[in-house]
């Protein structure tokens, strides 16, 4: 089937629901990076609070409590990367089977399409999880280098050196925290791109539903509003 075939086998409402999948998930990250100054959204909230993390690990002693807590941020973005490897790997599998799935849509009298129409979107839904798999893989990388500038971070917290590199680290973290928001963004949208096997409609129902999910967490969250409240101090 020729590319002029393929592209009569999808339906309008095939590119719209597609074109809301993509606007949504680069819309929401350009959102979420970078909100209004006057709605911060809960990643922008959290950067600040691992800054002050980096200006008090200085001073505390002993230093295990932080290094515990990168290892945890670094066995999380590994198990995302095992995850995502897996279903690369059953996506992969499915492509070279997709005959197979034509027949069970077929069951469930969903529309009998052309195999390489199931073929494509199964290409979609596995580049939204190597997307994923490829941010969490760099974030756990990140995690890694803001562990090696924390251990460099002098003992003495009155050595010239101890502040820049805590803030070195800081910036660090939260390159990768950012990192691996992405990845967290491309599971859930990946999620939702596998609701177009069922139709557009169905696509553009839970791309819709996805993008209030995440809207929901970083802007009108109860985390957010403790995040907000009133300092100790």
């Amino acid at each position: 089937m020729g590319l002029s075939e393929l592209l009569s086998a999808l339906s309008v409402a095939d590119f719209a629901g597609l074109g809301l999948l993509v606007a949504c998930w680069l819309g929401v990250t350009l959102l979420i990076e970078h909100p209004p100054s006057r709605r911060p959204s809960t990643s922008l909230l959290m950067a600040r609070y691992r800054r002050d993390w980096m200006q008090e690990f200085v001073t505390r002693e002993p230093r295990i409590f932080d290094s515990q807590i990168v290892s945890n941020l670094r066995q999380g973005t590994a198990f995302f990367a095992s995850a995502c490897m897996i279903a690369i790997g059953g996506g992969f599998a499915l492509l070279g089977n997709a005959e197979r799935l034509r027949g069970v849509a077929s069951d469930l009298n969903l529309a009998s399409n052309p195999v390489i129409v199931w073929e494509v979107k199964l290409l979609v839904i596995l580049l939204v999880a190597t997307n994923a798999f490829l941010k969490f893989v760099w974030s756990h990388r990140l995690f890694g280098y803001c562990a090696v500038l924390m251990a460099a971070v002098p003992n003495d917290p009155a050595h010239p050196a101890a502040g820049k590199r805590a803030a070195k680290a800081a910036e660090i973290n939260i390159l990768a925290a950012r990192s691996y928001n992405r990845g967290l963004r491309s599971v859930y949208f990946g999620i939702a791109a596998a609701a177009w096997l069922a139709g557009a409609g169905a696509l553009i129902v839970a791309v819709l539903f996805t993008l209030a999910v995440i809207l929901r967490r970083e802007f009108a969250s109860q985390s957010r509003a403790v995040l907000l409240g009133p300092e100790d101090v």
